[in-house]
């Protein structure tokens, strides 16, 4: 039998990539009290439909309401204390800790929280898309109103006041 191996150098170099912890990619948006890393994405591997990374959120660090349009996200809470709020109102709230999923549709209202006052929230984020889509709500006034840390930068608009 005779083995094709024409493919070997491609898969080589498009195949399977390895991101070690200490080599993710800091150049992405990133907001006061939150640093965001890349570890997947289309600058780095070549990724199409989803982006993956970590974020560590300050103690007490709330971001303003916003959606993220079509992106469908999965945050891994790896340490700390995550709280959502979601809804029409933010009317509901869940919390999660380490070894929990969160799971956050397309277009729902909601707000990040890290519900420790001493401890960095440590998370894996993954999203549907590589591209950051983020649409800051300021008609839904926040249940826990941003207090320290707003979620601006280049793609996230100053909450009105």
């Amino acid at each position: 039998m005779l083995h094709d191996h024409h493919h070997e150098p491609h898969w080589k170099h498009d195949g399977v990539r390895v991101i070690k912890g200490d080599q993710l990619d800091p150049n992405t948006a990133q907001t006061p009290g939150m640093f965001r890393q890349a570890a997947i994405n289309q600058a780095r591997v070549g990724a199409q439909r989803i982006w993956a990374g970590t974020v560590a959120i300050d103690p007490n660090a709330k971001t303003g309401v916003h959606h993220h349009g079509a992106l469908e996200s999965v945050i891994y809470v790896v340490s700390g204390k995550a709280r959502l709020r979601w809804g029409e109102r933010l009317e509901f709230v869940a919390e999660a800790g380490p070894g929990d999923f969160i799971y956050v549709p397309p277009y729902v209202p909601h707000q990040e929280i890290n519900a420790d006052p001493a401890q960095v929230l440590q998370c894996v984020l993954v999203r549907s898309d590589n591209e950051a889509v983020v649409v800051n709500i300021d008609t839904i006034d926040p249940v826990e109103p941003p207090e320290e840390v707003y979620w601006v930068d280049p793609t996230h608009s100053a909450p009105e006041k």
